[in-house]
Order: structure tokens, then C-alpha cells, then sequence
């Protein structure tokens, strides 16, 4: 299971991705990897602008907290740390299984990195 490190505000955590349930956008995400970014902040989610450009892949309206997911019409990264939900359909395509809570800290323009985990 391949796994992606996420740095922002002072902190770390990992996630798995989803590769039995989403291999399109794992793979195009894993390829387009390391990602430096300002994080911005909608509601409950983090998200920023990725250098990645693929159709949905099994797209859903529905999140919940710890969900990543890729956001064709950024195209764009998305942390959902609580209960929002987002804009329009979603492609989840990672998890995150602990520490989702120190993403309340982060404020738009923060720095973010997305690199796989080694």
C-alpha cells in the first residue's frame, strides 16, 4: 500500500491511498508527486491547486473527515477535516486514519507539502 507524508503548520501525518478503489487518480497523483503549496481553507476543508488534470474517477458529493480527495474543477487537492462538504463531486482517493484534528490549525497561506512517504 503506497502511502503519501503530509507536512503543514509544524506538524506530519500519513495517509494511505486507495488504490483498489480509485487506480486512475492514485497513480496520476503519485506520478505528479512532491507537491509544495499555500494551503487555502473552505469550511472544514483544506485544499490547494495541483499540477494534475484527469477525469472523475468514481466521483461522489459525500465526504467524511480524514477523506483526501482530487477536485477536477481546481484542479485541486482537498483535505476534509470535519463535516463540510464539498462544492461538487469529489474523487476520494486517499485517507487519512490519525491526526486529522491538527488541521484545525492551519490557516489559508500556510505552507503545505505532499511527498510519498519513504
Amino acid at each position: 500500500m503506497k502511502k503519501l507524508k503530509i507536512s503543514c503548520s509544524g506538524f506530519e501525518v500519513e495517509a494511505e491511498m486507495l488504490e483498489g478503489e480509485t487506480p486512475k487518480t492514485c497513480e496520476a497523483i503519485g506520478q505528479a508527486l512532491p507537491f509544495d503549496a499555500e494551503a487555502e481553507i473552505w469550511k472544514e476543508e483544506v485544499y490547494f491547486e495541483i499540477p494534475v488534470r484527469i477525469s472523475s474517477e468514481a466521483p461522489t458529493p459525500k465526504t467524511t473527515a480524514g477523506d483526501i480527495s482530487y477536485w477536477p474543477e481546481g484542479p485541486g487537492f482537498c483535505i476534509f477535516f470535519g463535516k463540510s462538504q464539498p462544492i461538487s463531486p469529489i474523487t476520494t482517493f486517499a485517507k487519512i486514519r490519525s491526526g486529522i484534528e491538527k488541521f484545525r490549525k492551519v490557516n489559508s497561506g500556510d505552507r503545505i507539502r505532499v511527498e510519498r512517504l519513504k
